[in-house]
């Protein structure tokens, strides 16, 4: 192939794949089969690989991320990015329109938009292609974010159809709220303080210095604003949806995001819709925006020194009810984090009867001056339950007395803490509190650290009420017939729990690290961790220099790891695992194979094996510094085949010429 026949290749296999990846993302449909996606994909990288001079840094092969950014630039805006002045009433919405209409003589149209809680952008296109992202700042000047927004699945990198030469588009960008909350879940998982809302993670996350963590990160983004100067439409609304024709994913005209509309009655009756349907989004907004459709009419009417005339937005009120705040409790999360809890008398709150609501700490619990028999004011906004935010003073009893915090744990009464820089107060014995010891053990167990199937959190819970466990090394301890003797435990599911308990034993030592619950230390952590010290005992002896030499080991995962192995329960525990037979470093063996043997290599797991588990082949893989796939295409290298693989899978593979390996000849190739 010349030089420009793979320039003209590139370019078409450029544009396709950008138009099947928005119909994917955006559209949520799907005109061909991922395989005949993987092979135009595998195309493109290879002719990419082989002619590099004509590979666009749009291209649909950089979607990955990888780019570090120490410090971002500050850009000023070509167009300032104004906020808008609010309401909160139709009666000041007449105003507004008042106003206009002393201004203007003709009759206006008005687009009516959902206002997305989340991080206003501007993305600046040229000749189709995506060349800079910038976010708001102070309006004048803002932060450059270009390769975190490349790898936004949402943002089209090169747009297709008749667009301007020129222009920038403005928008939103937001978790949707079923990212966030699996977010929240894998930093409970890790004993990492949870994300307070969604806003707040989407502009931290877009302004992560590793493009890559981005990337896995699952933001979206909504468009809806041009700027240039040759745009071809006379009004917003109608560019708008001129722009979804490019590959921008634009607010959804048919299920009522946008609407243009020609009087304040049609406006509200918008609002009203929208402030009863918006519990039924996954991603949130906090009210809608208003603007003056007419370009012309936007240019004469122009702006204060803070806002545009032509535009305003409407605040919903925050969903709120009253309701009496009964009691306090205090709930002991598995790392020994309090968090106060108020219990309501039932009310209805967008949808639901709320009966608690979250109090997060002391200093919220001060600042509000709660007392029991308050009349408080509650509130359901992107937090994982309902918050208390005010109180209706004129309804406090005369004789009330102010709430105090506990100082010592409700489970144990132990003396609590407050570690400095944080704002929560802790539970310090984390050996004999019943909370955090049961979910120590909750965690040891789970799928991904020891997966003991057969037993769950009541199991652990009816064992630790029963005396038999007090720590995760009891659970190897337990007899057949210590455990008949309890409730629904039968002669079948005794024994099945026994042999999980035994089979546990063989689980990677990077799981047994993550299951022990140091705090911070995930399952990446733990893996980064085994793969550079390759014992528990070098881990245990690392000083604070070498833990922070490891990759993705910072200053806080360094101090928890130290603190860890100065407790002498720890190292005992440790010592008792370890006698019980499980795994605290790599073999021999192992050690000698980890290396780069399987280096770039992508390898997909199929069947049942013989003599080690999926999950212990997986860590074999990476730690030779190959790549699991969940799925066979045109980029897997081979397929590690156990018995009973799957037809499909290997007809797909025969399809591909995907090597297919048994488990034997994988072994042998380590060696």
């Amino acid at each position: 192939m010349t030089s420009v026949e793979a320039k003209l290749r590139i370019q078409n296999l450029t544009k396709e794949l950008h138009y099947h990846n928005y119909g994917y993302y955006v559209e949520s449909k799907s005109e061909i089969s991922d395989y005949d996606f993987d092979m135009m994909l595998k195309e493109l990288e290879e002719l990419e690989g082989h002619f590099p001079e004509h590979a666009s840094q749009n291209s649909p092969t950089k979607r990955v991320g990888g780019d570090i950014t120490k410090k971002f630039a500050s850009v000023k805006h070509v167009y300032p990015m104004l906020s808008l002045s609010n309401t909160y009433s139709v009666e000041e919405l007449y105003e507004w329109e008042i106003r206009l209409q002393k201004l203007v003589e003709e009759p206006l149209e008005y687009v009516c938009e959902l206002k997305y809680d989340g991080v206003a952008i501007g993305i600046k296109y040229k000749d189709g292609a995506l060349v800079k992202a910038v976010t708001r700042g102070d309006g004048i000047k803002g932060e450059e974010v270009t390769a975190n927004v490349r790898t936004i699945k949402t943002v089209p990198l090169q747009l297709d159809g008749s667009y301007p030469d020129d222009f920038e588009i403005r928008g939103e960008i937001f978790y949707p709220l079923k990212t966030f909350e699996s977010i929240n879940k894998r930093r409970e998982e890790s004993g990492e303080d949870l994300f307070a809302n969604p806003r707040n993670s989407a502009s931290g996350t877009l302004k992560m210095q590793d493009s890559a963590v981005v990337a896995s990160r699952g933001l979206d983004c909504y468009l809806y604003g041009l700027y240039g100067e040759n745009l071809s439409k006379l009004g917003h609304y109608e560019s708008v949806l001129e722009a979804g024709t490019w590959g921008l994913k634009i607010p959804n005209a048919s299920k009522n995001y946008i609407k243009k509309v020609h009087s304040i009655e049609e406006i509200k009756n918008f609002i009203d819709y929208w402030d009863k349907e918006r519990n039924n989004l996954d991603f949130e907004i906090d009210g809608i925006v208003i603007k003056v459709n007419n370009y012309e009419t936007q240019d004469n009417l122009g702006f204060t020194a803070k806002s545009p005339r032509w535009a305003v937005a409407y605040k919903f009120k925050a969903e709120q009810v009253s309701t009496v705040l009964e009691s306090v409790v205090y709930q002991v999360g598995r790392t020994g984090s309090i968090t106060p809890v108020a219990n309501l008398k039932p009310v209805q709150l967008a949808g639901t009867t709320v009966k608690r609501a979250s109090l997060h700490n002391a200093d919220q619990i001060k600042k509000l001056d709660l007392r029991i028999n308050d009349t408080v004011f509650v509130e359901k906004g992107g937090e994982i339950i309902p918050k208390v935010i005010g109180v209706d003073f004129s309804l406090r009893e005369v004789n009330s007395k102010p709430l105090i915090y506990i100082n010592q744990c409700t489970e144990c009464s132990t003396d609590l803490i407050r570690r400095e820089g944080e704002v929560n107060h802790y539970c310090p014995n984390e050996y004999g509190c019943p909370p955090q010891v049961m979910g120590k053990m909750i965690h040891f167990i789970g799928r991904k650290s020891m997966d003991v199937d057969g037993l769950g959190e009541e199991t652990i819970d009816q064992l630790f009420t029963a005396g038999l466990i007090s720590n995760i090394a009891d659970l190897y301890e337990l007899t057949y017939e210590q455990l008949i003797l309890l409730a629904r435990m039968a002669d079948k599911s005794v024994n099945k729990l026994l042999y999980r308990l035994v089979q546990s034993k063989q689980v990677s030592f990077e799981r047994v690290l993550f299951g022990i619950g140091i705090r911070f230390v995930g399952e990446t952590v733990a893996k980064k961790l085994v793969r550079h010290f390759k014992t528990i005992e070098a881990i245990a002896v690392a000083d604070f220099e070498t833990l922070i030499a490891v990759d993705e080991i910072g200053d806080k995962i360094a101090k928890s790891i130290l603190e860890f192995f100065t407790v002498d329960t720890n190292k005992i525990l440790i010592d008792r695992l370890k006698n019980h037979g499980l795994q605290f470093e790599i073999s021999e063996d192992q050690q000698v194979e980890v290396g780069d043997k399987l280096a770039g290599e992508r390898i997909v797991i199929s069947g049942v094996f013989k003599h080690h588990s999926r999950n212990e082949y997986k860590a074999m893989i990476e730690a030779n510094g190959g790549k699991n796939i969940g799925s066979i295409s045109n980029k897997t290298t081979f397929i590690l085949a156990g018995d009973n693989m799957g037809p499909i899978k290997l007809a797909k593979a025969e399809k591909l010429e995907v090597a297919v390996v048994t488990e034997a000849d994988f072994l042998e190739k380590l060696i």
